[in-house]
């Protein structure tokens, strides 16, 4: 076992996708929208509250974006990465708990509420991703990154899972009704995950690459390296690329995250097969992701994520199309082969490009350029939406952000990227 791969570790960093996951799948993806409409915004025009949502969604991914590459600065040069994740992450569940307690119609709360939450979500997810580098070595990346979103698929969905039944049966589990047993859901994905991001900071080292500084000097030293990094990405042509494509592929899988059950309510489906749908892709998702892990370890990163990207574009295209629910499950089984893949792939492919010693601050990077693109994608859906008045051409939008992010992912030259990492990080 070598010191870049122990498997307590391992198992340790990726539980906090186990942990975290709930809020994507409960809170983000699934009853947040569906609550947002029919609770928080009730008797506002279906437009109108995507737009509100689709706002909301962009509103804290700026947020995130503006402070990612600064943060991830002074985290490297402070050896803080597991600080400042923890600091993210209970910024996100004190939020998430706080939705409990917001009363019908009072949207513009719940909105300011969603939007700490996904600030501490995203925010925390730069330095849980740059932690990778730290526990596991460059041949086994694919697969621990895979690892992690796997798991984030089984714990998000068991989770939600149990979630769902307490909204269909709220009186067995001793709630006066099923908007009570939402709220009880935000609860306790708060307290999920608490629970389970503790082996990280338990077990998880921080990778302490050169001399730390401390306090004011770890901010100066921050700036200083931040704007050191500018430039390394500037002339970083393969760097620049992929994140150029991920900046357009990860738009549209974000998007998809996010607005997939306000679109399907939109088009007058049910909010019960719409919630079923999501818990298939959850489950889809676990052995997909692993699979995915593997895959990219026999052809390669890239290759493995065009082929995600070709089923999105897919995926997209009959979107557009739909017209019943079972088409709606159809979907969400083709999501779930490949949305975790996608994320998996994209975030080991990037370790590979970039030097050790940076790695916060690159991922600041990736993290700010996933983050603005999220400002693109929901703001464009909503405002396609409230235009022409059909979600059909919304969603037909985010065709454009996969087949451009292939067209900048098919440039990057992955030995070229190495070669560069590694005199960067010999500097």
């Amino acid at each position: 076992m070598t010191p870049g791969y122990d498997k307590k570790q391992v198992i340790a960093w990726a539980l906090y996708d186990w942990a975290n996951s709930a809020f994507v799948t409960t809170v983000m993806a699934g009853f947040f929208p569906l609550f947002f409409k029919q609770y928080w915004s009730a008797g506002a025009d279906v437009t109108v509250s995507t737009f509100r949502l689709g706002v909301a969604n962009s509103l804290a991914s700026i947020v995130v974006a503006l402070l990612a590459p600064v943060l991830g600065a002074i985290a490297d040069r402070g050896h803080t990465r597991k600080r400042f994740l923890l600091g993210f992450a209970l910024l996100g569940m004190v939020m998430t708990g706080g939705l409990f307690g917001v009363g019908q119609g009072a949207w513009d709360t719940a909105i300011i509420l969603y939007v700490l939450a996904t600030v501490g979500f995203s925010g925390g997810n730069i330095f849980y991703d740059a932690l990778l580098v730290t526990v596991a070595d460059m041949s086994r990346r694919d697969m621990v990154s895979a690892l992690g979103f796997a798991l984030g698929y089984l714990g998000g969905g068991i989770l939600f899972a149990w979630n769902v039944v307490m909204t269909l049966y709220p009186s067995f589990f001793g709630l006066a009704s099923a908007s009570e047993a939402v709220r009880v859901s935000f609860l306790s994905v708060a307290l999920w995950w608490g629970l389970f991001s503790l082996p990280l900071f338990s077990w998880v080292k921080e990778s302490n690459l050169g001399e730390p500084s401390t306090g004011w000097g770890a901010v100066r030293a921050g700036w200083t390296q931040l704007r050191a990094t500018f430039q390394d990405v500037r002339q970083l042509r393969v760097v620049f690329l992929f994140l150029l494509g991920y900046w357009l592929y990860i738009d549209g899988v974000d998007t998809i995250v996010r607005m997939a059950i306000d679109y399907g309510m939109s088009l007058g489906l049910q909010a019960q097969d719409l919630i079923v749908a999501l818990l298939v892709t959850q489950f889809v998702g676990f052995p997909a992701a692993i699979a995915f892990g593997k895959l990219g370890e026999k052809i390669g990163a890239k290759r493995g994520i065009f082929l995600g990207l070709g089923v999105y574009v897919g995926v997209t295209l009959w979107g557009f199309f739909l017209r019943q629910e079972w088409e709606f499950y159809a979907l969400a089984i083709a999501i779930g082969l490949v949305q975790g893949g996608v994320q998996a792939l994209s975030r080991s492919l990037y370790t590979r490009l970039i030097p050790e010693n940076k790695a916060t601050e690159f991922f600041g990077f990736y993290n700010m350029l996933g983050k603005f693109a999220a400002v693109i994608g929901p703001t464009l859906m909503g405002g396609v939406g409230v235009l022409t008045g059909n979600p059909r051409y919304a969603v037909f939008s985010i065709l454009i952000l996969f087949l451009g992010g292939a067209f900048f992912l098919s440039r990057v030259d992955i030995k070229e990227g190495q070669q560069m990492a590694r005199r960067l990080a010999n500097l």
